[in-house]
Parts: structure tokens; sequence; C-alpha cells
């Protein structure tokens, strides 16, 4: 639950998941550029309708250097007791710190542990930990890690790759004598970059304001997610314990997931892929728009490219689609990622062709 801003949507959410959920991770707080814990809102009595438990997660920003220790312990313990009479199941560190500064967060969280009295504490984990001998001092003091297998990492490389995913994974499990869970992406990102290639902004649910930037929209695959999902299940490695999902699914999210998408994926049905790609009369004679139309139950990616036939002499792409050429023949070619909704529809072009009447577009 990493959504800032609670309305109806997200307590609709709530009622349609609960079913297949163990335990809800809700933001609790997150550090601003100075170390202090700033609150997120929550509708705590939404929570405790659903009947599963709380685990209330504190990012701290991974570019902090430093940080007031015992001030930062003693906000993350005011607000732990804030939620009293609530399931209260653990407390989850998310701090996304450079390998250099592994010794420093494991000598946080001793101490955070040795403060929770009990109470069960988990954090998440970086792949690129893995190069670091510091990692089993921090294993050390949670009772439980989430391995991140989805990262933002260049434009080409895209928000999750499967296979980097299992690899990942495997190094963990014989690595880590702690349960573990693997966390996974069901959503999309907006990625700027600057022009030596690094990350600038990432805008996922609250928008950024970055200019004069290179920007690209990242979407986690629902097929390639469904794909690791199979295999852990086929082949398990040890510790693993279960998955976290980042994050639930809303009707107004447009960059994640739609909820039975989601569900589809968690329970491990069939992804039948019904997309189509036509022609429909465009509103300038003589011109036709290029229409991808999803007549599935669940969320298809985009695909890379969409051949127009022959007769089509003059086109271009819109929302997402750039006009390539091979070898004489025209198509839209993707330019970044994201999916198309179950049930919906959505132009990807126009074009000028040498025919009056719709023609079948071919999608490789």
């Amino acid at each position: 639950m990493w959504q800032r801003q609670w309305n109806s949507s997200v307590v609709t959410a709530l009622g349609q998941s609960a079913d297949l959920v163990r335990d809800w991770r809700v933001l609790a707080a997150q550090t601003d550029a100075r170390g202090q814990l700033r609150p997120v809102a929550t509708d705590r009595a939404a929570l405790a309708a659903t009947h599963r438990p709380v685990i209330l997660v504190f990012r701290i920003e991974g570019q902090l250097v430093q940080w007031d220790e015992d001030a930062l312990l003693a906000q993350i313990q005011a607000l732990r007791d804030s939620w009293r009479g609530y399931p209260l199941a653990g407390i989850e560190i998310d701090h996304d710190c450079g390998t250099a500064r592994l010794p420093a967060y494991a000598h946080f969280l001793g101490r955070l542990r040795q403060a929770l009295g009990g109470l069960q504490l988990s954090i998440t984990a970086l792949p690129a930990w893995l190069s670091s001998g510091d990692l089993d001092k921090v294993i050390a003091q949670a009772d439980e890690v989430i391995l991140q297998v989805h990262a933002v990492q260049s434009p080409r490389a895209g928000l999750f790759d499967d296979a980097l995913a299992r690899v990942w994974i495997d190094r963990f499990a014989a690595r880590s004598s702690k349960p573990f869970r693997v966390a996974l992406p069901n959503y999309g990102t907006r990625v700027a970059w600057d022009s030596d290639g690094r990350v600038v902004a990432v805008q996922s649910e609250s928008p950024v304001l970055v200019g004069g930037m290179e920007a690209s929209e990242l979407a986690a695959s629902p097929a390639k997610v469904a794909t690791l999902l199979s295999a852990l299940r086929s082949d398990r490695p040890k510790g693993l314990s279960g998955i976290v999902w980042f994050r639930l699914p809303t009707p107004q999210d447009e960059r994640a997931w739609s909820l039975p998408t989601w569900r589809a994926v968690m329970t491990g049905l069939p992804l039948t892929n019904r997309l189509a790609a036509l022609f429909q009369d465009g509103a300038v004679p003589g011109m036709v728009d290029v229409i991808l139309r999803n007549d599935g139950d669940v969320d298809i990616g985009l695909p890379h490219g969409i051949q127009l036939p022959v007769g089509c002499t003059v086109a271009d792409g819109v929302n997402g689609y750039a006009l390539s050429s091979r070898n004489g023949q025209l198509f839209l070619q993707r330019s970044q990622d994201g999916w198309l909704r179950a049930h919906r529809q959505r132009a990807v072009g126009w074009a000028r062709c040498g025919t009056g009447k719709a023609l079948p577009v071919i999608a490789p």
C-alpha cells in the first residue's frame, strides 16, 4: 500500500483484494531531505474492515548519508504506538542505501530491533547488495527480508526482467539463512534521464516536475511477471516464504495493472492474448486511424511493432508509437513501454492508404 492519497478508489480496491492478501504493508511515513519522518495519512478503519494484519512501512530516503538515529527511532516508536488497537503484525524499513553504508545501516537496524521489543522487523533488500560482504550483517538484524527484483536501470533494460530476477533470487537464497519474500511489480513508471544516462526523476503515483530531460514510460509486463511466478512455484528456492506486490491496483491508478489482471497473475490463470490491430475511418477524408483493441479480460503489453499494408504510403505514430521502415515496409514502432487494459482501445497512429477500405493490420 504505497498510496499517499487515500480515497474511495483505494478503499474499494482493499475490499476487492483482501481474499488474496495475507497482510497489508502500508506506507506509514517517509523521511524528508533533513531525515525527519513525515507521516502518511491512512484510512485505518478501511484497513481494519478487511480483517487482515498490517505491517507499517517506514521509507528512509536512500540518498540520506546521515541521520539522527535517536530521533528517528523515537519517531518510529511513536507512530507504532499510535496504531495500538489495530492488528499490527510488524514494522518494515525500506531503505535503498548504497553498499558502502551497509555497516551503518546494520547498526541502526540492531538498535531498532531492540527497541521494538519482539515486534517483527522486516527490511527491503537490493540485488546490488549481493556483491557486498556486509550484507550478512544487515540480514542478521531482520526477521524477514524482502528482495526487490524490479528496478529502473536504463531505458533499454526496462522495469522488470524475469530471467535476471530469477538469478538474483537464487543468489539471495544461497546467501541468506533467513526467510525472505520477493517484491514484484504490477505497475509502470515514468523515468527522466540526464544526458549522461543517469536517472534524475521517477514518477509513479505522484507527479514529479522535471523539465528539459529525456523521459521514458517503463512498464512491468504481466506475462513476464507471470512467467517468473510459475518458475518459482515449480522450483521454489530455499527460504522463499512468499511474494510482496508493489502496489495495490486501483481504478484511478493509470500506471498500475487493472485489478482483474493482477488477480489473474496472482492465481496463475492463463493470460489469453486477444489483441487486435485495425483501421478506423479518420476525421480527414482519405485518412484512417490505426487502433489497438484489447478484447480480452486481462491487460496486454503494447506490441513492439505494427506492420502497415503495402498500400499505405504516408503514416505516423501517436501515443507511444513512431513511424519506422524496413526494406521499404512501413511500421509503427513502439517508443515506450505500456499496456492496454482489458476491453479498451487506443489510437496509435494514422495512415493514408491506396484503398478506402479498412484493412487488417499485422502486429508482429
